[in-house]
């Protein structure tokens, strides 16, 4: 059991594949929507995913690193 407030491998894997989920699903929403507006908003969202994939990967290879699971 991990100790509160720690988060283990299996959590950042999970969380990871709900980012990758996200960024797929607001490039097909990219593809669909047309003006101007919409595609900066839509371009946002995937920095902010992108920023956040970056984030948890790092997590996670620190983590492998460390042995801890």
């Amino acid at each position: 059991m991990t100790a509160p407030g720690s988060t283990n491998l299996a959590e950042i894997d999970q969380r990871i594949a709900v980012v990758r989920d996200n960024i797929r699903e607001l490039i097909e929403q990219a593809a669909a929507y047309s003006g101007a507006s919409d595609e900066q908003l839509i371009s946002q969202r995937i920095a902010e995913q992108e920023a956040l994939l970056a984030n948890l990967t790092q997590q996670r290879d620190t983590l492998s690193r460390t042995g801890r699971s």
